[in-house]
């Protein structure tokens, strides 16, 4: 019997341990939200609940002031008939396509260039990335400098040059191509660092191999390293495709959209309407077809990468 009474009393023992455990789960759990809490408090109040309120005001006609009125998807509808926002999406898309690739292929370009042990190359790749970790408003604004027609340093080189100077950021033909000029100067840094620590995972023996085989530096690059870079270069391009997309503080700091429209793009048409004639249910509309936009072009371009056997994601 006294076994059978000592029997029973272990499980009672054991009763008495999971509150322990409990109080402990409890203590690791509130200590972690401690850390994440304020994290996670602004990404709420500065991300998710601005964005589900746009969502909202974009289904009614709101200045901002006077009671909103509700009007379903009318917004949605009219971005269609708008030629002011079929001229900024044709210019949101000219920039990313003279961007997107320039950036990669500069990017790759001086990163095979810096991969190489030459002597200061701590100091040429941190010259490549210092225009990156500046500010975009002081990027535009010493541009206007640059590339002021009448005293910018551009056309004092030209003039140097004998070449005939150009009116740049106040030319309706040059200003775009002149503002992706300076969005690659501020953005390059970014896909060099990506590619450089890309090519540093190489496997050494690899191109060794390649090379004992008779390859020259050419064939190593296309058969060898270009394949190693491919997850790199899907990253690179989602990247810089949704900064391309959303492209907006050049054109601020640079032209105001301006010369007669030439570089307004979709972010800045969205903060006309919605921040300069209070029109925040149509600009909150167009700002959620540009994220429908980005995210089908981000998508497609994963599926793509899968399907092609690119482990990129």
């Amino acid at each position: 019997m006294s076994v059978l009474f000592a029997g029973r009393r272990r499980p009672a023992a054991h009763a008495s341990a999971p509150p322990s455990v409990r109080v402990r789960w409890l203590h690791r759990t509130l200590t972690g939200w401690g850390f994440a809490g304020p994290a996670t408090v602004l990404v709420v109040g500065l991300s998710i609940f601005p964005a589900v309120w746009a969502f909202l005001i974009s289904q009614q006609k709101w200045n901002g002031i006077s009671p909103a009125k509700p009007i379903g998807w009318l917004n949605y509808e009219l971005m269609a008939q708008d030629p002011d926002l079929l001229a900024a999406v044709r210019h949101t898309l000219v920039f990313t396509v003279l961007f997107v690739p320039a950036s990669i292929f500069l990017g790759m370009l001086v990163a095979v260039a810096l991969n190489r042990p030459i002597k200061l190359v701590g100091f040429y790749r941190t010259c490549i990335f210092i225009p990156f970790v500046a500010s975009a408003a002081a990027t535009g604004i010493l541009a206007n400098f640059v590339f002021n027609p009448q005293y910018g340093a551009a056309n004092s080189v030209l003039r140097t040059l004998g070449l005939p100077q150009q009116q740049f950021l106040e030319s309706q033909s040059q200003a775009l191509a002149v503002i992706c000029l300076i969005a690659l100067w501020g953005q390059v840094g970014f896909t060099v660092v990506v590619y450089l620590a890309a090519l540093q995972d190489i496997p050494k023996d690899v191109v060794e191999a390649a090379r004992m085989d008779g390859a020259n530096r050419w064939q190593v690059f296309r058969h060898v390293t270009m394949p190693q870079l491919g997850p790199v270069t899907v990253f690179t391009s989602i990247w810089q495709t949704i900064t391309a997309l959303q492209l907006f503080d050049l054109v601020f700091t640079t032209t105001r959209g301006g010369p007669l429209g030439a570089t307004q793009t979709i972010v800045y048409y969205v903060y006309t309407q919605a921040f300069k004639l209070t029109k925040f249910g149509y600009g909150s509309a167009v700002a959620y077809g540009l994220f429908a936009a980005t995210m089908l072009i981000t998508v497609g371009m994963i599926l793509y990468s899968r399907r092609s056997k690119i482990e990129a994601f």
